[in-house]
């Protein structure tokens, strides 16, 4: 069974309100948000993380943030207690997601990944996300997501630099 098909059969066993959005094959979050026609807030970015806990011992964390938002890794590697944070290597994340980079799922479906949400995604009715396939989205229900999938909910998304509604595009010109 792949990831996509045991995402759907979660939705559907658990009567959670969801649609399915086919579109060309996007695995970026701002170019599939346009082609699934809401706003990039909206969108579940999804990356999987290693972090370190000691000298072997490390933790892996499927970071689910805003998709007009960048991971705080310094901040995920506190919550954790861990000395560093960084990406999983692509091999390692799409083993633990169980599907291509660009379509990781906001689901923890690996005994081996925790999932940490950013509260700033969750205050939408709905939000989106790719179904382990970079040409078929879906677009659930908030409370239903929270409800599936038990997310720790943790600010992990950075800050403005410039305040609280500086665009995406201006925090990239400063560097962030």
């Amino acid at each position: 069974m792949t990831t996509y098909d045991r995402l759907i059969e979660l939705l559907e066993r658990s009567h959670a309100r969801f649609r399915i959005i086919d579109h060309p094959p996007e695995g970026r979050t701002e170019p599939a948000s346009v082609l699934r026609r809401h706003a990039l807030s909206q969108a579940a970015k999804c990356l999987v993380v290693r972090v370190a806990l000691g000298r072997r011992a490390r933790r892996y964390v499927l970071a689910v943030v805003p998709g007009d938002r960048r991971l705080d890794l310094d901040r995920l590697s506190s919550i954790y207690t861990g000395t560093e944070s960084s990406f999983a290597t692509r091999e390692i994340a799409e083993r633990l997601a169980g599907s291509v980079s660009g379509s990781v799922v906001p689901f923890a479906l690996h005994p081996d990944l925790d999932l940490v949400v950013d509260p700033d995604l969750l205050v939408h009715k709905e939000i989106f996300f790719n179904a382990a396939r970079l040409d078929r989205s879906v677009a659930l229900a908030t409370d239903d997501y929270v409800s599936l999938a038990g997310p720790r909910v943790e600010v992990i998304a950075q800050r403005s630099l410039t305040g609280a509604d500086a665009a995406p595009e201006a925090l990239t010109r400063i560097g962030n």
